[in-house]
């Protein structure tokens, strides 16, 4: 009985989804979440990333990968973005952005000092591309 007792807590307790930690105050967190081929258009995936933002986080400015058509929606928080030279704006939980292929993406970051953000950025990218984003600086 006591053995039974034990395998269950233990199953219990592995159970639980371990939390990932929080990112760091000025920091960034780049995970990508799905990579799919596209049946009915050969040659091409689907990808999403997340971008987690501490507070006062940010990404260096960058390009992605040529063939790259992004969509970015905030999904918590507020994120400041820049597109080649257009104005920067603040996108907030539900809003979005798109970046065509070729775009320089000048200012990605948290537009709070105190809390996290998130983003999540689907690509649509040619299958074979392997490096999705470039920084200007290495």
């Amino acid at each position: 009985m006591f053995r039974t007792i034990l395998l269950g807590t233990f199953l219990a307790i592995s159970a639980v989804p371990v939390m990932a930690a929080d990112v760091a105050r000025g920091g960034a967190r780049v995970t990508t979440i799905f990579d799919h081929p596209l049946p009915s258009v050969p040659g091409k995936s689907l990808r999403g990333v997340l971008v987690e933002y501490g507070p006062a986080g940010s990404s260096p400015s960058h390009t992605h990968a040529a063939s790259a058509f992004i969509t970015a929606t905030v999904i918590e928080g507020s994120v400041r973005s820049r597109i080649n030279d257009g104005p920067e704006k603040v996108f907030h939980v539900g809003e979005s952005f798109v970046e065509m292929p070729g775009d320089h993406h000048g200012v990605s970051a948290n537009a709070s000092n105190v809390e996290s953000s998130k983003l999540l950025a689907v690509f649509v990218v040619d299958t074979d591309d392997t490096k999705l984003t470039m920084p200007d600086r290495p």
